[in-house]
């Protein structure tokens, strides 16, 4: 698993340390890059307004599952994403 966060990262790298299983990278592009999916767990500021293009190129699965309930669904249906906004439903309106 690859992990970024712009704020915690450093107290991460405190406590877990080094990991075969996890992989604390220096930017949001290194966590994507050939990733299954993405996870949104937190709701940094550079994080509400990413650039979907150079996401959708990065995962190897252009899907998002949204635990802060960053983006419109609709809009990331449009964008071809496979979007799981956690406690609202997927993008095609079902519940999670």
């Amino acid at each position: 698993m690859r992990a970024y966060d712009p704020v915690a990262v450093g107290e991460t790298r405190r406590i877990y340390g080094d990991r075969p299983d996890l992989q604390l990278c220096d930017s949001a592009p290194a966590a994507v890059e050939g990733a299954d999916a993405l996870a949104i767990v937190t709701e940094w500021q550079e994080f509400r307004s990413p650039d979907f293009d150079t996401i959708a190129r990065a995962l190897a699965h252009p899907v998002i599952f949204d635990g802060r309930n960053l983006y419109d669904p609709q809009m990331m249906k449009r964008l071809g994403f496979t979007y799981y906004a956690i406690g609202r439903g997927d993008s095609l309106g079902r519940p999670i």
